[in-house]
């Protein structure tokens, strides 16, 4: 998981979900797949549930969750 660039799968802005994490090319925001994981889903239902998500794309968002609060800001920043 440690080799997932997150900003190729994660962004922020703020014309889109009021600016809340999103997966890329969606409306699909990252906290909806963070609590999915945290009731015990399967990765298997949750790209079940959003087709357009990979494992790569569940695993960027394990990995902003855990970068964002091992840095202790909102969110962290993506490089352009």
């Amino acid at each position: 998981m440690a080799n997932i660039n997150v900003a190729e799968y994660i962004t922020v802005d703020p014309n889109v979900c009021h600016g809340k994490p999103c997966f890329k090319g969606t409306r699909i925001m990252v906290y909806l797949v963070l609590e999915m994981l945290a009731g015990g889903e399967d990765i298997n239902v949750i790209k079940k549930a959003y087709p357009e998500l990979t494992r790569q794309h569940i695993e960027a968002a394990l990995l902003f969750a855990a970068k964002t609060t091992e840095i202790g800001e909102r969110y962290i920043s993506f490089s352009k």
